[in-house]
């Protein structure tokens, strides 16, 4: 199961994530050019259009934790992130006002076109200039009373845009989505000053873990970064930007996320019941270098009470991954455990819409994503997750859930 732990099994490659797991962590980290050697150029990629029926907007916001230090640099006094709003924007898609909010804001786009990200030729993709199909600070939808709210987290070490496909298609669904930037641990989160913080402190404590032999104590401290970066992100939701507070439904609150992003879904509904409803896609639940049924978190080692969906990859589910089986067995709540079939782990990312328009031969389209056709991954995902939180926060019950679909044939059930 590749999540915090399968990075050590992809050391090899040139770029991976914290949220595959340690080794791979340290290959890419330490490794990793600085943002002064990233030369972004190549095509502006598109992310395949929401499908649903509203038109969306976005914003960003700085938000500023004064209750704690900075958990990675702590002569820093508050800890600040770096968070996105989506939304349900008045009238109706594709219509006219406000500017398509770009993809990457220049600074972070700069550190991760530097890194090559999970395939991609450096200067294949121009990060800086794509743009969503969000208008930026466009007027929300009020017609409608409140709306149910979700937070999206992405792997570790990877920024808040990484599923921004997943993210757009829910607000067009009708919720609002918070992506939250973990700062010191993205690539690099800049803020409405300009400054750019990038991930030197967690790549520091990388290699002090690596020499101590303390790999699950520091994925243990990212994973207790993540949920308290969480918690304080759902304290907010009563003074979003741009009158989002008074379209934001606190009592129906659900979490989402891939790798990293997954566990941290489980283990923040675990440790606080706003979260009604969550949804980890390819997350291992254990702080353990190699998934092996060890340092199991609380959330594998207890299981939930509400509402939860497993969605993995190709020969990854709840027979074959020992957190799974963990969590599965103590779970008292409803819960599914689904499986793409021909997927890879980064199938659940942006990577799915964007490997493919960067020139790359099929080899290594199938390396990083499987063979899976990616358009369908992506049209798989997201069926799955607004059909999730359309049942469990908004009462409306599709049935896509209830068994295999033929329409979805990719998708099959392991319970």
């Amino acid at each position: 199961m590749n999540s915090f732990s399968a990075v050590t099994r992809s050391a090899l490659t040139r770029r991976s994530v914290l949220g595959l797991a340690a080794a791979g962590l340290a290959a890419t980290m330490l490794a990793a050019p600085t943002p002064a050697q990233a030369d972004p150029r190549g095509i502006a990629a598109k992310l395949p259009a929401p499908t649903g029926p509203h038109r969306i907007g976005t914003v960003s916001t700085r938000v500023v934790d004064t209750s704690r230090h900075d958990p990675w640099v702590e002569s820093v006094p508050y800890r600040e992130l770096m968070i996105s709003v989506w939304y349900p924007a008045a009238g109706r898609p594709g219509g006219a006002g406000h500017r398509l909010a770009p993809y990457m804001s220049p600074g972070a786009a700069e550190r991760w076109s530097a890194t090559s990200p999970h395939g991609i030729p450096k200067d294949a993709i121009d990060f800086a200039a794509m743009r969503t199909h969000a208008r930026e600070g466009a007027p929300a939808d009020t017609s409608r009373g409140r709306r149910p709210v979700l937070l999206y987290a992405a792997g570790a070490n990877d920024p808040r845009t990484w599923g921004t496909s997943a993210v757009e298609e829910l607000a067009s669904r009708g919720y609002v989505v918070v992506t939250i930037d973990h700062t010191y641990e993205a690539p690099a989160v800049q803020f409405p000053d300009g400054s750019v913080k990038d991930d030197a402190p967690l790549r520091e404590a990388l290699a002090r873990a690596q020499q101590d032999h303390a790999m699950p104590e520091l994925l243990k401290k990212v994973l207790d970064v993540r949920v308290a970066d969480s918690k304080f992100v759902l304290d907010r939701l009563g003074s979003l930007p741009n009158g989002l507070s008074k379209v934001v439904d606190q009592k129906r609150v659900g979490m989402l996320g891939q790798s990293a992003g997954g566990i941290a879904a489980a283990e923040t509904m675990y440790e606080d019941g706003r979260v009604k409803a969550g949804m980890n896609m390819d997350g291992t639940l254990e702080n353990n270098p190699e998934p092996n049924g060890t340092n199991l978190t609380p959330v594998a080692r207890h299981g939930l009470s509400g509402p939860f969906l497993l969605m993995g990859r190709q020969g990854s589910d709840r027979t074959t991954e020992p957190s799974w089986r963990a969590f599965w067995s103590h779970s008292t709540g409803w819960k599914r455990n689904l499986t793409l079939r021909g997927s890879k782990h980064q199938t659940y990312t942006d990577l799915a819409a964007l490997l493919p328009q960067a020139g790359v031969d099929r080899q290594v389209i199938e390396k990083q994503l499987g063979t899976v056709d990616p358009s369908r991954a992506v049209a798989a995902q997201r069926a799955y997750a607004t059909s999730f939180f359309d049942r469990w926060l908004r009462g409306k019950d599709g049935h896509l859930l209830d068994g295999p679909s033929a329409k979805y044939p990719e998708v099959e059930f392991a319970g």
